[in-house]
């Protein structure tokens, strides 16, 4: 059961192509698995729909063309759905092995070492490579150093569950925070947590040591 989802102003900024690459992306990977906001885009898309029509002709951008046919290709996955890994005996959507079908021409690193129990890996979109997304695998019982934002970051469960002192965030979940948010995400004792991120701005961590590894990492 998804809990938690993209308010309605993402999905608005998404149907009007207004969301920057990476943010676009999570949202994207989020509708994948989410039937009802896959009902609710339907609904602001036609929306959208009825208010062009309400508008006076105006001249189109050269890559207008462009951005609609990725805009239907996007929704177009979205109503897919991933792909359960049938080579698993209890196969899940969000195994870690199987990994939502927006990053499939997305380049992925290799994970890397960010403290005890904690790593993380680049994820190089084809369409931007300058947006900084992300992905974080947490060990069971490890947490994140308390942070706020300087802008933005959109958070995708994959897989796993955290809790932020704010609420649960389990596989499937979406979440979004701000600079008024002040936050330490922590890892349940039972499993890890691997979590999709995009991050405009900066992650403001608290401590030299934590604000140390937000550079290394482009946070």
């Amino acid at each position: 059961m998804i809990r938690h989802h993209p308010d309605d102003a993402l999905l608005l900024a998404l149907a009007a192509g207004s969301l920057g690459a990476g943010h676009r992306f999570l949202v994207e990977v989020h509708l994948e698995g989410c039937s009802h906001c896959q009902q609710r885009m339907q609904t602001v898309n036609s929306l959208g729909g009825v208010l062009l029509d309400e508008l006076a002709p105006a001249e189109l951008s050269a890559a207008a063309l462009e951005r609609t046919l990725a805009a239907i290709d996007a929704l177009d996955h979205a109503g897919t759905g991933p792909e359960p890994d049938t080579n698993q005996a209890s196969a899940k959507p969000w195994l870690p092995t199987t990994w939502p079908r927006a990053m499939a021409h997305c380049e992925v690193g290799r994970w890397h070492w960010m403290g005890p129990g904690m790593y993380w890996n680049r994820v190089t979109l084809p369409d931007e490579p300058d947006a900084n997304v992300f992905m974080l695998r947490i060990g069971p019982g490890r947490m994140l150093p308390r942070h706020t934002h300087s802008d933005s970051e959109l958070t995708q469960v994959l897989y796993g569950a955290f809790d932020d002192g704010r609420a649960e965030f389990a596989a499937g979940d979406f979440d979004e925070t701000d600079g008024s948010i002040l936050h330490q995400p922590v890892v349940g004792s039972t499993g890890e947590c691997i979590c999709l991120a995009s991050v405009e701005g900066k992650v403001m961590f608290e401590g030299w040591l934590a604000r140390i590894m937000g550079t290394v990492i482009g946070m």
